[in-house]
């Protein structure tokens, strides 16, 4: 039985009635008339999945990225990796089950996956470091796939150290010399997200949300009520084409009509396909270039235009230029007193000359 949003009454209606039509117990039977009544009824849920799904408000898309029947990491990982080895435990506490890491072989292109479908605790993203590191050792690319709510706020994750192992999880992404690519698949939530998604390129399911906090969190927080869920989510900017536009993430992968939930195999092909391409924008860069492709990625977030040390990366467009006129005010301001001291002298220098 298909789970529907709040949103997809009308569609419920129409696929009650298509199933109606097309059981053999059917008062009307197997006829040509009740063949094109199943067609000129599934034209019209097309239809409303195209005038419905064009329309998503960002708390409506936050819905879809939640859906029961979503595919989930495991799903992709059986779909695109020809063989998938898993690796447990992270050599400190414990192996933690809600993150599945190991490594895959797509396309004769070697790959590492890190899979984040619940709250993690400390040990799962010490796991993944041990992953990516030793990823990074046999120069294999990382690929992450994210779909998680937030890292697992219970006590015990914090007394192991939840927040330091959110910020080596990042630091480790960061230092990495081989290419890694993040595709939030669902849900990214908060640093539970981040710490996985700190990469060369992010990349989102068109219906799929990023983001600090989950909208119910922000409501409860500013207004003091879960109830303003839609405003805080509009307010977010969560959605995979507010982000692209901001330069938050790289890419949209646009999900089949009525969301990823209704043609699974067309989607995990889709990401199979941005998988692999990305991988081949990084095949002749050096471990320098891809280094700084990464740092040059987030220093241009907010700005026009990136930073990074290396010449041959002019042409992507990852080039910082100094803004000198900012840099003298900016020098200017830090230093008003000394200025203000030397006009001051001046000017009664200026003033002892003159009487």
């Amino acid at each position: 039985m298909k789970n529907y949003l709040e949103f997809e009454k009308e569609i419920k209606d129409l696929e009650t009635e298509i199933d109606s039509l097309k059981s053999p117990f059917g008062s009307e039977g197997i006829s040509e008339v009740n063949t094109q009544k199943i067609k000129n009824t599934q034209d019209q849920i097309n239809e409303k999945l195209k005038l419905t799904y064009e329309n998503l408000n960002s708390w409506q898309k936050t819905l879809v990225a939640r859906h029961e029947e979503r595919p989930r990491a495991n799903y992709y990982i059986n779909k695109i990796f020809d063989s998938f080895t898993a690796l447990s435990g992270d050599r400190y506490y414990g192996d933690d089950k809600s993150v599945t890491t190991g490594f895959g072989l797509i396309d004769n292109l070697e790959s590492r996956i890190d899979r984040n479908f619940g709250m993690m605790r400390p040990e799962g993203y010490r796991k993944c470091i041990r992953l990516m590191k030793l990823a990074d050792r046999f120069q294999i690319p990382v690929i992450t796939l994210i779909d998680t709510p937030g890292a697992y706020p219970g006590i015990g994750a914090e007394q192991r150290g939840q927040a330091s192992a959110i910020a080596n999880s990042i630091e480790c992404s960061m230092s990495l010399s081989v290419p890694n690519i993040s595709i939030i698949i669902g849900e990214g939530g908060s640093g539970g997200a981040i710490a996985l998604a700190s990469s060369n390129k992010v990349i989102m399911l068109e219906n799929s949300i990023y983001s600090v906090i989950s909208p119910e969190g922000c409501a409860s927080i500013l207004w003091r009520d879960p109830n303003k869920s839609l405003q805080a989510a509009e307010a977010m900017k969560l959605t995979a084409q507010d982000l692209l536009e901001l330069g938050v993430i790289d890419e949209i992968i646009k999900e089949p009509l009525g969301g990823a939930h209704r043609d699974s195999d067309s989607i995990a092909l889709d990401v199979k396909q941005a998988i692999v391409k990305n991988l081949r924008f990084f095949e002749n860069m050096s471990k320098e270039e891809i280094y700084d492709h990464r740092k040059a990625k987030f220093l241009q977030i907010g700005r026009d235009k990136g930073f990074n040390k290396s010449t041959n990366l002019h042409d992507k467009g990852l080039l910082y230029k100094p803004d000198y006129l900012l840099r003298f005010k900016r020098h200017i301001s830090s230093n008003s007193y000394i200025y203000l001291g030397i006009a001051i002298v001046t000017l009664a220098a200026i003033v002892t000359l003159i009487y």
